[in-house]
């Protein structure tokens, strides 16, 4: 990231929840001067007051950046304090979910420049994957800037269109929790096996997050990873047998359920 850039002209992060926190302890850990940053946030918590980050108080005129964080409830009474900014240099990033671009726009100026970013939870543990868009007049340079903005909580994908978007939503940004229930699901039919709740639940997590590494740093494409475990007529054949069905086993369950997911994305991106 490019420190000096963001020191000079100043960041203002508009809240500061869980994502927020995550993303500032990074850039903070990374050399970005605390003198740097301003936070809006109507409840800072003890971190953020002793961050030695500015915490409520008067905004620079026309910071580098501004990076929205706040809840999408939130939006209407955040984004007026923001309009005096638009129009001019400085970068808004958002990372609110179900705001579309065009609705800065029409509160900041058209003329504003503005990415969209989805990023998801696990992004807490720096382990985050996160899609950014920007609008006509946000720059390359604007959009590595962001980039390395993002990547401070993991990894950084851009996409061609902001109507992929709702899609992200339901694969990665509504992903963990699915991911969760599955350690739920995969814990529950341990125990049903006869293993102690506890036992199962360790071995579901270990299992889950384990496997996911190893998805991510293998030089194998995912289906090939399976292949590799699954002996013929061995055990692992005979759960997937159940699981990979057709018509009831795991892929038609889902593409209903990221379906679902990207359809609700939709329908509150248009209010």
């Amino acid at each position: 990231m490019n420190l000096d850039h963001v020191a000079r002209n100043g960041l203002v992060l508009l809240g500061c929840g869980k994502m927020g926190s995550a993303m500032l302890a990074g850039w903070l850990a990374q050399g970005l001067p605390a003198a740097s940053v301003w936070v809006i946030d109507p409840k800072p918590s003890d971190w953020l007051l002793g961050s030695g980050v500015h915490v409520n108080a008067d905004l620079p005129a026309m910071p580098g950046i501004v990076l929205i964080a706040v809840k999408p409830q939130m939006m209407g009474a955040a984004l007026p304090t923001l309009a005096g900014m638009g129009n001019g240099e400085t970068l808004f990033v958002s990372v609110a979910a179900g705001t579309k671009i065009a609705a800065y726009e029409a509160a900041l100026g058209d003329e504003s420049h503005i990415i969209r970013a989805m990023p998801n939870t696990p992004a807490a543990v720096g382990k985050g994957i996160t899609a950014i868009i920007g609008n006509a007049h946000a720059t390359a340079a604007e959009m590595d800037l962001a980039e390395a903005l993002l990547a401070a909580v993991g990894q950084v994908v851009r996409l061609e269109d902001e109507a992929q978007m709702d899609a992200v939503t339901g694969v990665s940004g509504s992903g963990p929790a699915f991911v969760f229930h599955l350690i739920e699901c995969l814990a529950a039919a341990g125990e049903a096996q006869g293993l102690a709740p506890d036992l199962a639940l360790q071995l579901a997590r270990a299992t889950v997050a384990g496997a996911g590494a190893l998805a991510e740093q293998a030089g194998e494409t995912p289906a090939q990873l399976r292949v590799n475990v699954t002996s013929p007529n061995g055990t692992t054949q005979a759960g997937l047998e159940v699981l990979m069905d057709a018509e009831t086993g795991l892929s038609p369950l889902m593409k209903a359920t990221v379906a679902a997911a990207t359809n609700r994305s939709r329908e509150l991106a248009d209010g």
